[in-house]
């Protein structure tokens, strides 16, 4: 080959080079900068808020012990499961985490833990029947050896196992997997069978038992086995009569547990695209109320973190907030300083009236309208469906769907309106992809110069 063309072709691959790198790069610092949104670092609790002492477990009570990793924990993959068992008065249910005073939960989200690891080590913390372990940012990092350790001693004291979503990341990083049937969520399965070959990993199915391990598949099928363990543990009549209040779409009492085996498609790229693209997203504040439902507060930060189409911040009237059945929640008071939101969502109340006057004065004062998902909400209908209804109409419907395929929602029920496809990241990606083009020719364009 001549000196000319080999030079060419030098300037030509460096130019290519330097185009991947700039597109790598930008990539790279986009999902960085998602997954710090996503879990942010934990708030600390009031200064002085003097929780009361947590409860001893009533008489005749099958305790369950939610833990929360110290790396961040899935919000609805906790609290979806916290909700079921706490509306049963067969169970007493607490959070323990072993990063007091707080643990942050995707979106964004911070909760008090009830106890910590070692007060259930020490028995000043009930010993649980049954322990629910959601998914964790870093399942086999060294953050959660004391929660792997901790939940292998609790299997050997016999108790039940609930795994939900990725939650099987945490428990095959045990052992406690090994030579048992078991699932999680569908676009982990490939790569667990590869690390994790001494488990018999199953597609297709909302839950799969072996002896006292209960797995689940996506997010929200961690309802449906926590339903399967209250049915077993409570009674069928329990189990049908929390699970008819939950309505939640497509359960039914010994229903098929088979679901849809999950791919990825073509219009996933909007989630990537979404994810690696994250700068100009608009801020929604979730505003929370005493008593609120957990599923219904997990909704807003779920819906909108996981789809990486807004960044979600919890805001309260006080800068705490304790839910329905118990849970000890954190937020931004409403009079912290300047915080900019572009909109205000109030989960789990059907009118204004139901809001706190602090919390609506300090949202007039900024021009907000507090909007009301579940304000006009169907009887018997979730919480997600409403959220995943606004996130189509205030982002684009295939967002919404990818959303729900991601957290294992049925969408059948659904109807959503909204523009058909993620037009933000999408102007984000073309604009990196024309500085690309750009890049690659700077190596001719210098050569050319310095032939002049």
């Amino acid at each position: 080959m001549k000196p000319v063309a080999v030079r060419r072709l030098a300037r030509g691959l460096g130019g290519v080079g330097l185009s991947a790198a700039w597109v790598a790069g930008v990539g790279a610092a986009g999902a960085v900068v998602s997954m710090r949104m996503a879990y942010p670092r934990a708030p600390q609790a009031a200064p002085g808020q003097g929780w009361p002492p947590a409860t001893p477990v009533p008489e005749g009570r099958l305790a369950v012990a939610v833990v929360l990793g110290a790396s961040g924990s899935v919000i609805t993959d906790a609290l979806g499961p916290y909700e079921v068992f706490a509306r049963s008065p067969a169970f007493f249910v607490y959070t323990v985490s072993a990063s007091p005073p707080t643990a942050v939960l995707s979106g964004g989200l911070a909760v008090v833990p009830d106890y910590s690891l070692e007060d259930v080590d020490a028995g000043l913390a009930p010993e649980p029947d049954v322990v629910v372990v959601p998914a964790v940012v870093a399942p086999n990092g060294q953050k959660e050896a004391p929660l792997r350790e901790w939940i292998t001693r609790r299997a050997d004291r016999g108790a039940h196992l609930l795994g939900v979503c990725n939650g099987s990341r945490l428990l095959a990083a045990t052992g406690l997997l090994d030579g048992r049937r078991a699932t999680a969520h569908w676009s982990s399965i490939s790569s667990l069978e590869r690390s994790r070959p001494q488990v018999d990993w199953v597609r297709g199915q909302r839950y799969v038992q072996d002896a006292t391990l209960t797995t689940t598949a996506g997010v929200t099928s961690g309802v449906f086995g926590a339903l399967r363990l209250v049915e077993q543990l409570a009674g069928a009549g329990e189990a049908q009569r929390v699970g008819q209040a939950l309505a939640y779409p497509g359960w039914s009492l010994h229903g098929p547990t088979e679901i849809r085996v999950q791919r990825w498609a073509p219009r996933d790229l909007a989630f990537l695209v979404a994810v690696v693209f994250p700068w100009w997203r608009p801020t929604l504040g979730v505003g929370l109320v005493e008593g609120v439902g957990e599923l219904e507060v997990a909704a807003p930060f779920e819906v909108y973190a996981s789809s990486f189409a807004a960044r979600t911040v919890p805001i309260a009237a006080e800068a705490t907030v304790t839910t329905r059945h118990g849970l000890r929640l954190v937020a931004t008071p409403a009079d912290a300083g300047t915080l900019r939101i572009d909109r205000l969502v109030v989960p789990g109340v059907g009118s204004i009236q139901e809001v706190d006057s602090r919390l609506l004065g300090w949202a007039a004062g900024r021009g907000l309208k507090v909007e009301l998902p579940n304000g006009g909400q169907a009887a018997g209908q979730v919480s997600f469906d409403a959220l995943l209804g606004d996130l189509a109409g205030y982002s684009d419907q295939t967002t919404a769907r990818v959303t729900a395929k991601s957290i294992e929602y049925p969408t059948e029920q659904l109807e959503l309106a909204g523009a058909g496809w993620p037009w933000r990241p999408t102007a984000l990606l073309a604009l990196t992809a024309t500085a690309a083009l750009g890049i690659a020719l700077v190596p001719a364009a210098a050569a050319r110069r310095n032939r002049r």
